[in-house]
């Protein structure tokens, strides 16, 4: 009975993945992420309706957790300067780490796993062109949130307008709050360390990481708990969605190659000449030494093997028949 493969995170690369095109790739998909991060600004009032609607929703479900975390992070500073790094950092070096080590130690899983990362960043950019969100840290102080990373912003490199190093907060869409890609990115690095981790280490890792980045954000003022929320949603409907987006890439493949006149890696259809006379030989297989036939001399034909010839077995005549 043939097996058949299941789709998802578990799917073999079809073909051989190499560094010099996944690497621009997912430059690719980065800058994409990042350029409709900054054209979505969308509406200030607007993000901020949108912020306040948050807020009330979450108070009526008694979900607001971000006023105690947020007081709490802004009044002790052992606490708010490491989560404020937590912030500006972790989501930049951590994913990418993870993507390399799969490439480099799991590479069957990457194929999967890349394509389930780089669907949900899509979806979140969806998210941040149609609902422009205002985060906590922006809205006016009458609200009780303070932004912890202009109030420590001595601390590190960042400015008090953005997570960005100084003087580029301006490059960013500070409105790019709904869902959270910061919690989304956390939980892929978290189930890539429980599923191929391997260690205790690495599934306390995969708990410990997504869970205290769901923290981090609120208590910096920079998301909502409804927005961590929608950013593990996003992540499920990308994991979802990943099979179609591999099938349809591979369709795609398959299309182009069909098309163009030189397929990378050799072509597939292109067949080694015959060479051993219409036997069937193998890989490494070695072929009898043969002599050339002296046709200059008596009695040597074109099809004489070596024990016909007269000088065969170093002179001796040949065996009687």
């Amino acid at each position: 009975m043939p097996q058949t493969e299941t789709p998802g995170i578990e799917a073999a690369p079809r073909t051989r993945l190499r560094w010099w095109t996944e690497l621009p790739l997912i430059v690719l998909v980065y800058a994409c992420y990042s350029a409709g991060r900054l054209l979505a600004r969308g509406d200030v009032s607007s993000a901020v309706d949108h912020g306040l609607t948050i807020l009330r929703i979450e108070k009526a479900l008694r979900l607001n957790a971000e006023h105690p975390l947020n007081r709490l992070f802004t009044r002790e500073p052992w606490l708010g300067v490491p989560a404020d790094f937590w912030y500006a950092s972790l989501h930049y070096l951590v994913t990418p780490a993870l993507l390399i080590w799969l490439f480099r130690s799991r590479t069957v899983h990457y194929r999967a796993a890349r394509t389930w990362l780089m669907t949900s960043t899509f979806l979140g950019l969806i998210g941040f062109t149609l609902l422009p969100t205002c985060p906590p840290r922006l809205l006016s102080a009458g609200h009780g949130f303070v932004d912890t990373m202009a109030h420590y912003s001595s601390y590190g490199w960042w400015g008090g307008e953005a997570s960005a190093p100084r003087g580029l907060g301006g490059m960013t869409n500070q409105y790019a709050a709904m869902p959270s890609l910061h919690v989304g990115w956390a939980l892929w690095c978290g189930v890539m360390l429980w599923r191929y981790g391997g260690t205790r280490a690495t599934k306390a890792a995969a708990v410990i990481y997504p869970l205290f980045t769901t923290i981090v954000v609120m208590g910096t003022a920079n998301h909502y708990f409804l927005d961590a929320v929608a950013g593990a949603a996003v992540m499920g409907v990308g994991l979802l969605l990943a099979p179609l987006v591999m099938r349809a890439a591979d369709r795609a493949r398959g299309w182009l190659a069909a098309r163009l006149p030189f397929v990378p890696g050799g072509s597939r259809g292109a067949q080694a000449p015959i060479v051993s006379g219409e036997c069937q030989t193998s890989t490494g297989e070695r072929i009898p030494r043969q002599r050339d036939a002296r046709l200059d001399e008596p009695g040597a034909e074109p099809g004489a093997s070596p024990a016909d010839h007269p000088a065969a077995g170093e002179g001796a005549p040949a065996p009687a028949r």
